[in-house]
C-alpha cells in the first residue's frame, strides 16, 4: 500500500468556543470556508474579509495560496480569529523561514479569553441579587 502524498499545508486555530481548520493549497489566492466563499459566509463584511487574509497580506503570499477552512463554533468574530491563526500556523509549515514575521505580528498568539461559566447562585457569572437592607 503507497500512502498518498498531501498536497496541502495544514493548520489549526482556536479562539473563544470557535475551531478552525485550514488547507493552503497552491492556486490563485481564493478562500473558501465551508464549502462557501468567504464574501458569502461573512455576509459581505469588508473588515471580517479583510481580516482573514492578513497572515497571507504580511508575508505577500495572497496570490500564491488558495485557502479552504473548515470551522465550527463560536460567533463570526471568534471563528474570523480563529481562522486567522489556523492560515498563519499553515503558513509556517509551508515555509518555516516566516514564522518570526508572523510571530512578532502575533498571529501564532492564541487569545486566551474565553465566557466566564455561571456560579450557582448569581444571575450571570459575578453578577449577584440586588442586596436590600430591610
Amino acid at each position: 500500500m503507497v500512502a498518498a502524498s498531501k498536497n496541502y499545508d495544514y493548520g489549526l486555530g482556536r479562539r473563544k468556543s470557535a475551531t478552525a481548520r485550514a488547507r493552503l493549497i497552491k492556486g490563485k489566492g481564493t478562500v473558501t470556508i465551508n464549502d462557501k466563499p468567504a464574501a458569502d459566509y461573512l455576509g459581505n463584511n469588508k473588515t471580517l474579509l479583510a481580516e482573514i487574509t492578513d497572515p497571507l497580506a504580511l508575508v505577500g503570499k495572497q496570490q500564491e495560496f488558495d485557502v479552504t477552512v473548515r470551522v465550527s463554533g463560536g460567533g463570526l468574530s471568534g471563528q474570523v480569529d480563529a481562522i486567522k491563526m489556523a492560515i498563519a500556523k499553515a503558513i509556517t509549515v509551508a515555509h518555516a523561514d516566516l514564522r518570526t514575521t508572523l510571530k512578532k505580528a502575533e498571529f501564532l498568539r492564541r487569545d486566551p479569553r474565553e465566557k466566564e461559566r455561571k456560579k450557582y447562585g448569581l444571575r450571570s457569572a459575578r453578577k449577584r441579587e440586588q442586596y436590600s437592607k430591610r
